[in-house]
């Protein structure tokens, strides 16, 4: 049974411009049943959320541009659950908003932040861990992430060193301190992480009291603290939306990580294994779909592949493609625009696109 003091708030105002071109900017990956499972990403994620949260302490956090899309994917979300930023400020200033909105409501609540576009496969062990992170934070002052084991050297996640100190023995072993938190690494450093077996890939769920995330605020982030304090009087009033229009070009723009989980000292992990991927890109991706015999992803059923191997072949289910000779590629098709890039070559796929922007402008893509 949920506990009524027990919030989620789902972020979903991305991109996803690395799963470009079928993440536009009119609508993002996590809008997109991209698994063909009949459910988008984030629907998925709210659905598996209703299962450790009342669905009416479930908030949606996203671009106002796509609250039509949020209303349409979980209708049974009220105009109050769905808080619409009007300027993208990255993770920081959209975990405020709605720590502050929530504290308005209940001042004893707890907190799951978790993004809407992510995989899990072992629901009943994501339960769990989210249940007793839930625990961890409503016992103590804490500011807790959700660590990852890693299962091979990914250079596409960020990671999370831990000290191996538990920080709560009552509760499990599995709480330990954090000592840093690293950026997305090399292979060589990616390899050096997974032997050390102190390094563990950042989920970006985060879990807290919303009276812990505020004073944390407060302390090491005073210049956003100071604009959503000024909101005190609005929050769950008519007045709330012209408030947070003004306040966000107010906000720098800044990660939560950046602007306080690097520098408090009140942090802790949770070392979890729950079927997690971030789905961030084509190779994520790749790694969740079935393959044919020469190892190829195939995403429509009139993909017609010959001597190809290895490949993500991403074509929409009104469009007949054939393809032959590629080895480790992949090919995305949109309405519009058209992606054939080497696998190895991904993570340039931001820099192809900050390309086209420049000379044919944002409103081809």
């Amino acid at each position: 049974m949920p506990d009524k003091n027990d919030y989620c708030v789902i972020m979903a105002g991305g991109i996803g411009s690395r799963f470009w071109p079928l993440s536009k900017a009119s609508r993002p990956k996590q809008f997109l049943d991209i698994l063909g499972v009949g459910k988008s990403l984030l629907r998925q994620t709210y659905e598996r959320y209703t299962k450790i949260i009342f669905p009416e302490n479930i908030l949606v956090v996203t671009s106002g541009e796509y609250v039509s899309l949020v209303k349409d994917q979980i209708p049974e979300l009220s105009p109050q659950q769905i808080l619409s930023e009007p300027e993208r400020r990255n993770t920081a200033p959209c975990i405020a908003y709605a720590a502050y909105r929530v504290r308005a409501m209940n001042p004893d609540a707890r907190l799951v932040v978790a993004p809407s576009d992510h995989l899990i496969t072992k629901e009943r062990e994501f339960e769990e861990v989210i249940r007793s992170g839930l625990k961890f934070v409503g016992s103590q002052d804490a500011l807790l992430t959700i660590g990852i084991k890693p299962h091979y050297p990914e250079t596409g996640y960020g990671y999370i060193q831990s000290l191996y100190s538990p920080g709560a023995k009552e509760f499990s072993s599995n709480f330990c301190r954090v000592k840093t938190f690293t950026e997305k690494p090399n292979l060589e450093v990616a390899e050096a992480f997974l032997e050390s077996g102190d390094f563990f890939w950042n989920s970006g769920i985060f879990l807290w009291s919303v009276s812990s995330v505020i004073m944390a605020f407060e302390l090491y982030a005073p210049s956003i603290h100071d604009l959503f304090q000024e909101g005190l009087p609005f929050y769950n009033t008519s007045e709330e939306k012209p408030f947070i229009e003004s306040l966000y070009p107010l906000c720098k723009s800044i990660s939560i990580d950046y602007a306080i989980m690097e520098k408090a000292e009140n942090v802790y992990m949770q070392v979890a294994d729950f079927g997690w991927s971030d789905l961030g890109t084509w190779g994520s991706l790749y790694s969740h779909l079935p393959l044919d015999k020469d190892g190829n992803a195939l995403l429509n059923p009139r993909t017609f592949s010959y001597d190809n191997k290895n490949c993500l072949i991403a074509v929409p289910e009104d469009k007949i493609a054939v393809i032959e000779g590629l080895n480790d590629y992949i090919v995305a098709v949109s309405d519009n625009a058209v992606l054939i890039c080497r696998r190895s070559e991904e993570q340039r796929i931001k820099d192809f696109l900050r390309e086209v922007k420049i000379k044919l402008g944002e409103n081809n893509l």
